[in-house]
């Protein structure tokens, strides 16, 4: 809890630091990237590249702030649930926050100048420090969760034993850990961050990808899209080099899998609704309910741009198979699936639309896609009465959906 004299100036000062949030954020990257370039090998470039990292913290430290003082209509539990996982899989130490919060503030007083005070700088500080201990106390019980005594030890040694092709940009890798002991449970949903070093000066860089595979097996495995840059961002530097780099035999790195969001919540109907590489944590839940609780009434929904890109549909016919109870709901923008999938699946073609998604009753629904395919999909399901606590949903960025 803010001290009383700290709630009254941020509450006074809030207006101004939300307006000017995001040259706040790019002016502490800017200043802690040029005093630790250590640092960088922890940030998505692609992320800096767009905005999208700087746009992200002003919102999480504006939202936290809002939330410190009263106003804020979010819930904040589920946020930083969400940061502390992500920096888990990062391996993010205690040791770092003094960093980040030197350079943070002094953005503060670099953009806002004059207008911060002592006074101001003190109740900032103590904004930002009572976040840094949520999240300190939350990723040491997820370390400790773990396995872990050191952040530090979060990257294990995995051998690929298989890749396979899944579409023209998307490709799995099946991986066991490299010192043969077994690969560790997960809940399906989860993610696991990968560290590669990219090679001729560009350091090392670390992406999260969902686990795609059944829980419970002595391999992993992942699912990942060559991201080719669009309006001027670049192409995705790990994914490009996954793609076209690594093969059967190759050794990568590996967090523990960490993320708060199951795909195969509750224990009653399950929806599964996903578009593009988001199809990876359903397919998941889709191979867990197969090989443990098959008579579950489960629907998946699934969009893409065509039959050809939609990833991981090899697996459908015999998934259709094990789970007598699945029903299958495709949209495609343009083009059909493979003749074997239209016969066990329904089909449209065009964009999903949300009026349409089979819903029975009780059922929990998992989402997963791009955000604005998530946002359309989950305000249809709220106009169609299904409560908000049963969709849970997985953003691939450092965004979060709008409530």
């Amino acid at each position: 809890m803010l001290s009383p004299s700290s709630a009254a100036i941020v509450r006074a000062t809030l207006p101004v630091v939300r307006e000017h949030g995001e040259a706040i954020t790019g002016a502490f990257y800017s200043r802690m990237f040029a005093a630790h370039p250590d640092l960088l090998d922890l940030f998505n470039r692609g992320n800096q590249a767009t905005g999208r990292q700087r746009q992200a913290l002003a919102a999480a430290v504006v939202g936290y702030a809002g939330h410190l003082i009263g106003d804020g209509a979010v819930p904040w539990g589920p946020v930083v649930e969400r940061i502390a996982q992500k920096h888990a899989s990062l391996g993010i130490a205690p040791a770092q926050y003094p960093i980040v919060g030197r350079h943070l503030l002094a953005a503060v007083g670099q953009v806002l100048g004059e207008a911060v005070t002592d006074e101001v700088a003190r109740a900032w500080d103590e904004v930002y420090w009572l976040f840094a201990c949520e999240l300190i106390a939350r990723e040491a019980r997820l370390y400790h969760a773990a396995g872990l005594d050191d952040p530090a030890a979060v990257w294990r040694a995995f051998r690929v034993v298989e890749r396979t092709p899944e579409t023209d940009d998307v490709v799995s890798f099946t991986v066991a850990p490299a010192d043969g002991a077994p690969a560790g449970e997960f809940v399906p949903g989860q993610y696991v961050s990968v560290a590669v070093d990219l090679g001729d000066g560009a350091g090392r860089q670390i992406r999260q990808y969902s686990l795609s595979g059944a829980p419970g097996l002595p391999t992993w495995q992942i699912t990942v899209k060559r991201v080719r840059g669009q309006a001027g961002a670049p192409d995705g530097a790990v994914s490009s080099f996954l793609y076209g780099r690594v093969a059967a035999g190759d050794l990568l790195r590996l967090s523990p899998p960490f993320g708060d969001v199951s795909s195969v919540p509750g224990d009653g109907p399950l929806v599964l609704v996903s578009a593009g590489i988001g199809i990876t944590p359903a397919m998941s839940a889709l191979h867990h309910l197969a090989r443990r609780d098959a008579e579950r009434p489960v629907v998946l929904v699934h969009a893409d741009r065509t039959g050809a890109t939609h990833a991981l549909r090899r697996h459908l016919p015999a998934l259709r198979r094990a789970l007598p109870r699945l029903r299958m709901h495709l949209w495609y923008e343009h083009g059909g699936p493979d003749a074997a999938l239209a016969t066990l699946a329904r089909v449209d073609t065009g964009l999903v639309d949300p009026a349409l998604i089979p819903v029975p009753a009780d059922a929990d629904v998992h989402l997963c896609g791009p955000l604005p395919f998530m946002s359309h999909v989950r305000a249809g399901l709220l106009r169609r009465g299904v409560p908000g606590e049963r969709i849970a949903y997985e953003v691939f960025g450092p965004e979060m959906l709008p409530s």
